[in-house]
């Protein structure tokens, strides 16, 4: 088949469907498989089986961890050893074994084969996932810290589960040695990575930085991802570890903005050609015919998945939190794919059941940027947002600073008072947001700063002044409102997006409106005529 036509009938289809899909707001996940499905019976590529194009697919997901190991150092990492190590092996270790009985216990299938499906099956997908997370701003809050910790476990636990296939399907191999050959080449991978992160990465792209080529800098990151994805594949680990372990060592230098902004037309394009071969693999016939099976399998993993997970976290963190991870990793994921397909080839799993598991996951894979698109309101639906042992605000503040809100920029602000030894408190009424702040040692409290009787408590008429740094628009104005009616002598400071917000508060006793873009517009401009003098 002449592969130009292919190309430009895909590039095409993705396009339309993707116009058309987001003009009602369905993420591009959903455009790029179904450009799978539709190319798959529009070329007769009923039989696809072209591993490199999968390799290749594979590599959007290579590229997404290594820009998700740029936000985590290793300081960072070991911060979240809860939830990386405790809460994601309690989740893959819990639902696999549940999973796994029910196919052996109920369905009578093979012990051997259970154990395999059941492990599969508690993988949850990475590149939907994080890829989500990411656009919708949502990873640093709390609910998408514990996601990611349980998907970072989930990537390793690949490993173990490839090497069942190989315990279950060699039977002249030793166990112990098999065994003893992963953990060499875990503690050998780690080492490589370290050593070369510390002493070589950041020396090497200072060299190139000095080259002042873009086209050099680009190329050597490159170098860098492919690089560490083969070092991590060498030892048996999968490409993404291997990439995810290497953004980490850049993750504190002054280059990870810039390969940040350079990386992301790769990332996203090698994601499109992965989920359009995820479309590939739906065959309509066998869904029709198994459309039955197909849901059972679908809404009992879902469902066990998001009980699990949500008991697990629950016991630890407000319910809330639990439930909106719980929604975010109910999904099954790519590797499930890999597995089933290698497990297939060693004769674990039979055709039929094979092609059952993987239209689960696909569809699985297709409802889930729903939910991860509306994961608030459906959290909303079944727990109301609220704190569980709510502190009053302490009374004796006066001669301070009132921070509303603890967004990025809040976060920012209070960093910069603390510095200054100035002091202060914070309001903010996203549980999430508290939840943070109080692990930073924070005074922050719980409340919604539009209601009078916070900001009274707050003692806002001795406050030195009150910072509004509130992204909502409508709160925004409610605030203000409320800080207008406490009193109309408050010095207040409001950050706004634009002259359509700020005219949106004219009519209140505001200070200062300090507008986003005009101060970005002034700040630009002035540090353009420094460099030309």
């Amino acid at each position: 088949m002449n592969i130009i036509p292919l190309l430009l009938f895909t590039l095409l289809i993705a396009i339309t469907i993707n116009i058309i899909l987001k003009r009602f707001h369905i993420p591009t996940i959903i455009g790029y498989i179904f450009t799978g499905l539709i190319i798959k019976y529009l070329f007769g590529l009923h039989h696809l089986q072209n591993k490199t194009l999968f390799h290749i697919a594979e590599f959007g997901i290579v590229f997404l961890m290594f820009t998700i190991g740029l936000e985590f150092s290793i300081r960072h990492l070991w911060s979240m050893k809860k939830e990386v190590f405790l809460n994601g092996f309690l989740q893959v270790f819990i639902t696999g074994n549940i999973i796994g009985a029910i196919c052996h216990e109920i369905l009578h299938m093979d012990l051997k084969s259970s154990i395999i499906i059941g492990f599969a099956l508690s993988l949850s997908s990475t590149a939907i996932v994080l890829k989500i997370l990411n656009e919708n701003r949502e990873i640093n809050k709390a609910y998408g810290r514990k996601a990611l910790g349980i998907l970072l476990f989930q990537d390793i636990a690949v490993i173990p589960i490839l090497l069942m296939i190989s315990i279950f399907t060699n039977q002249d191999t030793n166990i112990s040695t098999l065994i003893l050959n992963t953990v060499l080449g875990a503690l050998s991978v780690f080492g490589i990575l370290f050593i070369v992160g510390k002493y070589f990465i950041n020396k090497f792209l200072s060299w190139v930085v000095l080259t002042d080529s873009t086209e050099i800098f680009i190329s050597s990151i490159l170098l860098i991802v492919i690089g560490s994805s083969f070092i991590s594949y060498y030892f048996g680990f999968s490409y993404s570890l291997g990439a995810f372990l290497a953004g980490m060592m850049i993750a504190e230098s002054k280059f990870k903005y810039q390969i940040e902004a350079d990386l992301i037309p790769f990332r996203d394009l090698l994601l499109g050609i992965f989920f359009i071969t995820v479309g590939m693999q739906i065959d309509l016939e066998i869904a029709k015919e198994n459309i039955g099976w197909i849901l059972i399998v679908l809404t009992s993993v879902m469902l066990i998945k998001a009980l699990v997970i949500f008991a697990i976290l629950s016991i630890q963190d407000i319910k809330r939190t639990a439930f909106k991870t719980a929604l975010s990793l109910m999904q099954i994921g790519e590797f499930a794919l890999a597995i089933f397909a290698l497990a297939r080839s060693h004769f674990l799993i039979d055709g039929k059941v094979n092609q059952i598991l993987i239209l689960s996951v696909v569809f699985s894979m297709i409802i889930s940027p729903f939910v991860l698109n509306h994961v608030k309101k459906i959290a909303g639906i079944f727990i109301k947002e609220k704190i569980e042992n709510e502190e009053a605000i302490p009374s004796g503040y006066h001669n301070h600073m009132i921070i509303c809100g603890y967004s990025p920029l809040g976060q920012k602000i209070a960093a910069k008072l603390k510095s200054l030894d100035i002091k202060y408190l914070i309001i903010e009424y996203d549980i999430e947001l508290v939840k943070i702040g109080k692990e930073k040692k924070e005074p922050i409290y719980f409340g919604n700063a539009a209601q009078k009787s916070i900001l009274e408590a707050a003692n806002i008429k001795e406050a030195i002044a009150t910072i509004v740094a509130i992204e909502n628009s409508e709160h925004l104005r409610l605030v203000c409102e409320a800080i207008s009616s406490v009193s109309g002598f408050v010095n207040t400071v409001v950050k706004v997006k634009d002259l359509k917000e700020k005219r949106l508060l004219e009519d209140l006793h505001i200070n200062h409106i300090v507008v986003e873009s005009e101060k970005m517009a002034e700040i630009l401009t002035n540090e353009a005529l420094i460099c030309k003098i």
